[in-house]
């Protein structure tokens, strides 16, 4: 993964999330990456976001088709939208090939809609 620039990384990790592939996707990111959707707590961890997503995938099915992919450095930028209509947008930083921080930004309540998942009550 080391020689792939950053757009060519989230491109594989968008081909990934869409086959769900967790061990592809937990196998993008450091050891101690954070993966932080702004909608959840941050996930510290390779394992844990490999469990994140293990679990996102059991709940609902999800894919991410590509809107735009920018690349700045160490940094790639998607904007993304689903079949369903949600859209949002990642931030992934690399270092050495790998992701060690994700940002991603969506709305929670419309996914969960969108899938029929329960809606919390605070």
């Amino acid at each position: 993964m080391s020689s792939l620039s950053p757009s060519s990384l989230v491109s594989a990790w968008v081909a990934a999330f869409n086959r769900q592939d967790v061990d592809a996707l937990a196998g993008m990111y450091a050891e101690d990456a954070v993966n932080h959707q702004v909608a959840e707590a941050p996930v510290v961890g390779r394992e844990a976001i490999r469990t994140m997503f293990a679990a996102g995938f059991a709940a609902a099915e999800m894919v991410c088709i590509v809107e735009n992919l920018f690349e700045d450095g160490e940094w790639a930028i998607l904007e993304w939208r689903d079949p369903l209509g949600l859209r949002g947008c990642g931030f992934f930083h690399l270092v050495e090939g790998r992701i060690v921080f994700q940002r991603g930004y969506w709305d929670k309540l419309t996914f969960l809609r969108q899938h029929g998942l329960p809606i919390p009550q605070d």
